[in-house]
């Protein structure tokens, strides 16, 4: 399971400032979220220089090829030791169980069942008939059967997984937003104590701290907000 409850999505956009913006999150229950935006601008040393700050890292490159292909991919992901990376678990059970065999170390291996910008109407055009909460556990089943450790689904699926899959089963939730917030281009949110609630393991906020004046502060009232949900539930 992971232990980082939030990880922080930095983008392309925030590379030049990322030492600044990260500063004041050293310390705190945090981890970064590097996706292939920020990935194919930096290149692999990113990772590194992210880890060397002493932030667990989250490399989110959807990886969905044929086995062979993913198989390799997850390989030399590995060799940069993140925490988590993930596939997309579409790619069929063939690529995701050559994934599993694939990942070494303390790496673990998390499969996209279906992304936050997406709904129904979007999975129409795929072919599928299923609603995102219906694919999604049909995906994650299908990911847990195959030696996966976890996978990515919005918050609103997160209860059905966490039922489906057991305890000892990673859900990373991006498609979060704090009360107020904007919610961008995703279509499928939470806010973040209703995610947690909800069974998700650690939550993926990106704009709501990158883009704040005071992204500590930022980060703070989310954690303080998921900490007073649980309160009220015990």
């Amino acid at each position: 399971m992971s232990d980082v409850l939030i990880y922080v999505a930095l983008t392309s956009d925030c590379s030049a400032d990322a030492a600044k913006m990260l500063d004041p999150l050293e310390g705190l229950p945090v981890g970064v979220k590097i996706g292939l935006e920020l990935f194919v601008k930096e290149g692999p040393s990113i990772v590194g220089e992210i880890k060397k700050r002493g932030f667990p890292v989250f490399l989110d490159l959807k990886f969905h090829d044929i086995p062979f292909t993913v198989a390799g991919a997850v390989r030399s992901a590995c060799l940069l030791e993140p925490e988590l990376i993930n596939v997309h678990a579409s790619g069929g059970r063939a690529m995701m169980e050559a994934a599993a065999d694939a990942c070494s170390g303390t790496t673990k291996i998390i499969a996209v069942t279906v992304l936050t910008s997406m709904d129904r109407s979007d999975l129409k055009l795929t072919g599928s008939e299923f609603t995102p909460l219906q694919a999604v556990a049909s995906l994650a089943r299908a990911a847990k059967e195959s030696g996966l450790h976890g996978v990515v689904c919005s918050p609103l699926e997160a209860s059905t997984v966490r039922s489906a899959a057991g305890e000892n089963f990673i859900i990373v939730t991006p498609g979060v937003r704090p009360r107020g917030a904007s919610s961008f281009d995703q279509k499928r949110i939470m806010t973040p104590s209703e995610a947690i609630m909800a069974g998700a393991t650690s939550l993926v906020v990106g704009r709501p701290i990158t883009g704040a004046a005071d992204p500590a502060a930022a980060l703070c009232a989310i954690l303080q907000e998921i900490e007073e949900a649980r309160k009220t539930r015990e």
